[in-house]
């Protein structure tokens, strides 16, 4: 999933984005305030990481602005500003979390995953779609308790379409959300990834799990009500259908 970081401080930007390149998001990072508010305006992020103090606009400034403007990314702000009216301030402006700095990374990663899940409508740690079962906790995906070894971009690959499970995703989403922003990416780089765990599904006896729509994209089908995920819901009947 591909996050952006709003942090003035060079040394803290850089860290956070290997941290969490590392742990599997695609990530932009940027320097100041209006820089971000581009960003946040014109990319479809999973989640933004933004600091207060910025140069050029405040993070809060940022904050109410992009909610204006109807942004509906969750936002974590990460702060030195410790009190509690700072809080109350950054979570009525429309932040969906506060951290105070200074942090520990694992506390924040454990954040970043849980907006993410939260974001899209995930109520549990796992999601099981056609024998295959994703554990977001673990970064895995398994098969009869197995796991499957995937790459962390097949990784990154598989678990957005299990969150987006029941949709389409186009090949331009994908590298949108899995690929960094200054990582060239082939033409074919999705197409050799979805055949990758392809090969590696079958091997543990799954086949047929991604669909591909040609001209449109890839898709998994949609959990059922048991698996960790609310199913798509169904198309209401016609009045022509109806007794």
């Amino acid at each position: 999933m591909r996050l952006l970081i709003v942090e003035d401080s060079q040394r803290l930007r850089e860290s956070l984005a290997d941290g969490l390149s590392k742990a599997g998001f695609a990530v932009d990072s940027v320097p100041d305030g209006r820089q971000g508010l581009i960003n946040a305006r014109t990319t479809d992020y999973d989640l933004i990481i933004l600091d207060l103090m910025l140069p050029g606009v405040d993070g809060l400034t940022l904050l109410r602005e992009f909610r204006q403007s109807r942004g509906t990314t969750p936002v974590l702000i990460l702060s030195a500003r410790d009190r509690v009216e700072h809080r109350i301030e950054g979570l009525r402006s429309g932040a969906d979390d506060y951290l105070v700095k200074p942090f520990s990374f694992d506390e924040l990663l454990a954040r970043v995953e849980a907006l993410s899940r939260r974001s899209r409508g995930v109520s549990a740690n796992t999601i099981t779609i056609g024998g295959v079962r994703l554990d977001l906790a673990a970064k895995e995906f398994a098969v009869s308790g197995a796991a499957v070894s995937l790459t962390p971009r097949e990784y990154s690959l598989l678990e957005y379409l299990f969150l987006k499970a029941g949709h389409t995703i186009s090949r331009a989403e994908l590298e949108e959300h899995i690929y960094d922003q200054d990582h060239q990416v082939w033409s074919n780089a999705v197409d050799s990834a979805i055949a990758a765990i392809r090969r590696k599904l079958a091997d543990a006896g799954i086949r047929e799990l991604i669909e591909t729509r040609r001209g449109h994209g890839y898709r998994v089908p949609a959990p059922g009500p048991a698996s960790g995920a609310p199913p798509t819901p169904s198309r209401p009947a016609s009045i022509r259908e109806r007794p």
